[in-house]
């Protein structure tokens, strides 16, 4: 899951937090639960809160210019904000978790009617009016000024009636959009057939829970923890082959049709604001500020990545030859030979097979240390508790202070894969914090693991997705629309980058077994073993990244290109080169999400996320350190600039020495 093909919910304050309420006693009670809604529910839950929603809203409109005090204007609109994400929330798990097909499709047109509403909301000239008039009086209320006066501006509340028009509609049509792209992916049923020597080389566990067919075939869809075993593991390089190039189709061919009607809307966007282009429209909200600082960044990191990725390349060739028993003239490393003798190669080098590691790291056992190495940290408790589920593998836990026994916040626990689910590793931040409205937050963190066991990848993953959901758990802001991952997009990746190095360093990995006393122990020289084995391939790895991210803003940028004959070109370029007949585009649902002319936020959050560790030291169970990080970076959400939060944490400016360093491979313990 390097790759990074993995979501999480970072909600816009705009565009995606963006709908009305229908709020059950559960929903409204001192520790809030999801309700689990049917189909004919989330039509009824719409239609009620939408109206409520305008009844709301016409109360503000009527607000006397003269009378647009905070108090007047900013506290109905931290009010209108939780009316909406009541609904938008639940309907947003049941949208992606459901196993209800009626009720995911009823959440779909749900989401349409919101996203209608929203624009609708943040095109209302009198609302943006009334903002414009308060006179803040300290800093968190001055940045939800200007974070929803921008928010209205960048819907088109500025623009002239016939561009507003216009806008309204692209938004409308880009939900449509994402939608139809992710349920082509979700949905996909195919199960393609492996014959018992195709499978040579899986492990024992992973056949016997494999499904086959009556003769005797196995049947292997695109759940990730089918998927990725059997690429890092089976012998057969035909199998290899045939599985990677259905995976990379899975979505197509209707998903490369809706990423280009996503790329000439977006292209549509930026020239109703008289932009060079839709990364123009994008970054000029967010750290980066502009796509020149983007460009740099990226060109700087494949100058530090290209050598080491060819040199990677060329041992893995050397020991594909080795193997095969071949000279290396004789022998290609193709595209899906990569996940497979990288972990041929770490097995014989530094002695780690991800499927051994399993028995180290039991599902259960894994997310009880990530509590308990949490509750440390951070001062928190997690207690199971009783809630509704949206199916009978989902858990509850309260999240309670460890110091004043006050609840805090709920976290839903959905790890395991089925038919109709959302298929990534994601952290969906359910309902917000605001301290003004007395309102805790919840979040739901979903995986598609191995019910038995995790490698140290999915352990990373895991521990990725928690980093977001402390994010959401953890925030106290004053108003909703700060809560949690409402934060700039390329920062909202840091507190979860930095959270998988708690997944690399001894001191943390040998409480696992805490958890489970029959578990092999977790040592140094088992932890230096692990190291050295993530360090091989991390040319590789940030490769890859800087492609993924280089397309992202080469197709959101000034100069109009084809989805698929610009990734042709540019995964051409790169030392593995492109696998004919293969349309990734067609998966990469992050770009036609939030992450449009913003994936290559993965690696500039990475960049705060390794210097910020610098704080630690090398104790990273430092529970004075963590409660600062607590305080300063997560309890704040979004009200206050994500750069000033990192100064005042660090002490100084932020550095890239670390993250480079971390590529270059000279970064220490």
């Amino acid at each position: 899951m390097k790759e990074r093909i993995f979501a999480h919910s970072a909600r816009r304050l705009a565009l995606t937090a963006l709908c009305c309420a229908f709020a059950p006693a559960a929903w409204a009670a001192p520790h809030p639960q999801i309700p689990i809604w049917n189909a004919r529910d989330i039509d009824a839950a719409c239609g009620k809160t939408l109206s409520r929603a305008r009844v709301r809203v016409a109360v503000l409109e009527k607000l006397p210019l003269s009378q647009a005090t905070v108090a007047r204007v900013f506290r109905p609109w931290d009010r209108l904000q939780i009316l909406i994400e009541d609904t938008q929330g639940p309907v947003e798990v049941l949208t992606n978790m459901s196993p209800d097909p009626a009720a995911r499709t009823a959440g779909e047109v749900c989401l349409l009617k919101m996203t209608e509403f929203g624009t609708e909301l943040f095109q209302n000239e009198k609302i943006y009016a009334r903002f414009q008039r308060t006179a803040p009086a300290d800093r968190i209320d001055r940045k939800l000024k200007q974070d929803v006066v921008e928010a209205f501006e960048d819907t088109g509340v500025a623009l002239p009636p016939e561009k507003r028009a216009r806008m309204k509609a692209i938004l409308q049509r880009l939900e449509e959009v994402r939608q139809a792209f992710a349920r082509n992916i979700r949905d996909n049923k195919t199960r393609l057939t492996f014959t018992p020597e195709e499978v040579k080389g899986l492990p024992a566990a992973y056949l016997e829970s494999a499904r086959r067919d009556d003769k005797g075939k196995y049947l292997l869809g695109f759940e990730y923890p089918e998927y990725e075993p059997f690429m890092t593991n089976a012998e057969n390089e035909d199998a290899r082959r045939r599985y990677y190039s259905a995976f990379s189709n899975r979505g197509t061919p209707q998903n490369l049709d809706l990423l280009g009607e996503t790329t000439r809307l977006r292209r549509e966007i930026a020239a109703l604001y008289g932009l060079p282009s839709y990364a123009h429209f994008a970054t000029r909200r967010r750290m980066v500020q502009n796509p020149e600082t983007v460009h740099r960044f990226l060109d700087e990191v494949k100058g530090k990545v290209r050598e080491i990725e060819r040199k990677e390349i060329d041992e893995l060739r050397a020991f594909k030859a080795e193997r095969l028993g071949k000279s290396v003239q004789e022998v290609t490393l193709n595209r899906w030979d990569l996940p497979y003798y990288q972990e041929q190669l770490k097995k014989a080098r530094y002695n780690i097979d991800q499927e051994a590691l399993r028995a180290y790291f039991p599902t259960d056992a894994s997310i009880a240390w990530v509590f308990a190495i949490s509750g440390e940290m951070y001062g928190v408790k997690f207690v199971p508790a009783k809630a509704p589920p949206w199916h009978p593998s989902v858990r509850y836990y309260d999240v309670i202070d460890g110091k004043t026994g006050a609840f805090l916040s709920g976290i839903y626990l959905d790890l395991f894969p089925r038919e109709g689910k959302y298929s990534h590793a994601a952290a969906f931040g359910v309902r917000s914090s605001s301290l003004l409205a007395k309102r805790t937050p919840l979040s739901v963190l979903v995986a598609n693991f191995n019910a038995s066991g995790l490698n140290h990848r999915e352990l990373e993953t895991l521990l990725h997705e928690f980093g977001h959901i402390l994010h959401g758990v953890l925030s106290r802001t004053r108003y909703a629309s700060h809560g949690g991952t409402n934060v700039e997009r390329d920062f909202v990746e840091a507190p979860s980058q930095m959270y998988e190095e708690w997944g690399r360093k001894t001191e943390p990995l040998r409480r696992v077994r805490r958890q489970c006393t029959g578990c092999p122990e977790v040592d140094d020289a088992l932890v230096k073993r692990l190291r050295a084995a993530h360090a091989f391939g991390r040319g590789i790895q940030y490769g890859r990244q800087h492609l993924y991210a280089s397309y992202d803003m080469a197709l959101f940028g000034e100069s109009e290109i084809d989805p698929m004959q610009g990734w042709i070109r540019m995964e051409s370029e790169t030392p593995v080169g492109y696998v004919p007949n293969t349309q990734f585009p067609g998966t990469f649902g992050h770009i036609v999400g939030g992450y449009g002319a913003g994936y290559y936020g993965y690696m500039w959050s990475e960049v705060l996320a390794l210097d910020m560790l610098s704080a630690y030291g090398k104790n990273l169970m430092n529970p004075a350190v963590g409660r600062r990080f607590r305080e300063l970076i997560l309890a704040r959400g979004g009200q206050r600039p994500a750069a000033e939060m990192v100064r005042e944490f660090l002490g100084r400016d932020p550095s890239p020495k670390a993250f480079f360093e971390e590529i270059t491979g000279q970064r220490g313990d």
